[in-house]
């Protein structure tokens, strides 16, 4: 069967440090997976992996069977692919709308030339993240943090993924915000959207996973339920003596 993300033998090294340490792991579609571990473990290494951002050492990353390591990031992206990140990405002198409307641009002078029909869903998308209309026209300097998030989901989700890869989404939120996020993933996952979620917020993320994996130094250390994987002694272990 094939998988919206399928991770075999993932090896990263950075000069003498591995970074990715033999990673295998599957998410299957409509699933959410929560990726935990301290700080330094490796996460968003993985997901930079996984965009192409980085080149693996050695190993495969398929999407639905696709063999996708030697792709640009914006093929992986047309492949389905797509990622927040830990620190928002806005475009600074660019409104809301604006910023979305990067996500639904062509790929090629082609399809400029000839019209894109999707160029009309940023209002679409920004409301449904939770926007008001009387917000599209703000800048990202004018956003809360909880703001921010909610424009990186809405530009995440213009391109039309299969798996989304959110990397510390409640990160520097207030408890209203964490919630107004959670709130918007579980709708996702609700209408099929599968996820691979990196959060140190275990509360928040425990709701909307169905699974978890933990690593550290690079290497899975234990892989099954959040509750199954937080009674591991190992992952005990790396969070009471990991960095952080």
């Amino acid at each position: 069967m094939n998988h919206p993300l399928e991770i075999t033998n993932l090896v990263k090294k950075f000069g003498g440090l591995t970074a990715t340490d033999n990673l295998s792991f599957v998410v299957e579609k409509g699933k959410s997976v929560g990726l935990i571990g301290p700080n330094g473990a490796g996460k968003t290494t993985i997901f930079a992996q996984v965009m192409g951002e980085h080149r693996q050492t050695s190993g495969s990353i398929k999407v639905y069977g696709k063999e996708i390591t030697k792709l640009s990031t914006s093929a992986r992206v047309r492949h389905g692919v797509s990622r927040t990140y830990q620190i928002p990405r806005p475009f600074g002198n660019m409104n809301i709308l604006e910023n979305i409307r990067v996500g639904l641009m062509p790929d090629n002078i082609w399809q400029m030339i000839t019209g894109n029909p999707d160029l009309d869903r940023e209002e679409e998308l920004a409301l449904s993240v939770g926007f008001t209309p009387g917000d599209l026209m703000k800048t990202p300097s004018e956003l809360s943090m909880g703001d921010l998030r909610k424009l990186e989901m809405a530009r995440t989700m213009a391109t039309d993924p299969s798996i989304m890869l959110l990397d510390e989404v409640f990160a520097g939120l207030t408890v209203s915000e964490i919630v107004q996020i959670a709130d918007l993933i579980q709708k996702m996952r609700k209408d099929g959207m599968t996820f691979l979620i990196v959060s140190h917020d275990l509360k928040a993320l425990e709701p909307m996973v169905d699974s978890a994996i933990a690593i550290n130094y690079g290497a899975m250390i234990a892989h099954g339920t959040l509750d199954e994987v937080l009674a591991n002694e190992d992952v005990r272990a790396s969070y009471l003596g990991g960095t952080g």
